[in-house]
């Protein structure tokens, strides 16, 4: 009786401590996910209506972007194309590209990282740099900001709502 007792016992503890652990377990991955996501997403989005950010945007763009997106934001000629090694071509950041379909924290995330990196798709090839070694995060906010601060009105308050969908 004494044996089934212990018995009991030790597998009650076992479970106490297999459920512990792997509780443990999954909060330290949940706080982990938070401070990686936290690690990759800027506190502070596009500021297109702070003119010292604006400056220090163009400033950046000009230094980083024009050469591929063009020095009026105009892109590559056929920029819906490929080039000669297949890579699709440097997309216009005016009003008649598609930057401004996307959320502030996305373009954020793919000037940064990349797009192979933020799509999960390590084996995609493109002509863009990553720019986590070259750029600090405030540098990729002043060149969206540039740029956003650049489209008309309407286009603007389009991109809001898109922010605003997240």
């Amino acid at each position: 009786m004494e044996q089934r007792k212990k018995a009991a016992n030790n597998e009650r503890a076992t479970k106490v401590i297999l459920v512990a652990t792997v509780l443990s377990g999954l909060l330290a991955a949940g706080l982990g996910g938070v401070l990686y996501a936290g690690d990759r997403t800027p506190s502070v989005l596009l500021r297109p209506d702070d003119p010292e950010i604006v400056a220090n945007g163009k400033r950046v763009y000009t230094d980083q972007c024009a050469a591929c997106h063009g020095d009026k934001l105009q892109g590559e000629p056929d920029w819906r194309g490929t080039n000669e090694d297949g890579r699709l071509r440097a997309p216009p950041h005016d009003e008649t590209g598609h930057t401004w379909h996307h959320a502030d924290e996305l373009l954020f995330g793919i000037t940064k990282f990349g797009l192979a990196e933020i799509a999960n798709r390590p084996s995609y090839e493109t002509d863009m740099p990553v720019f986590k070694d070259i750029l600090s995060d405030e540098d990729i906010i002043a060149a969206l900001s540039f740029i956003k601060s650049t489209w008309p009105d309407r286009i603007r308050q389009m991109h809001d709502q898109r922010n605003a969908q997240k």
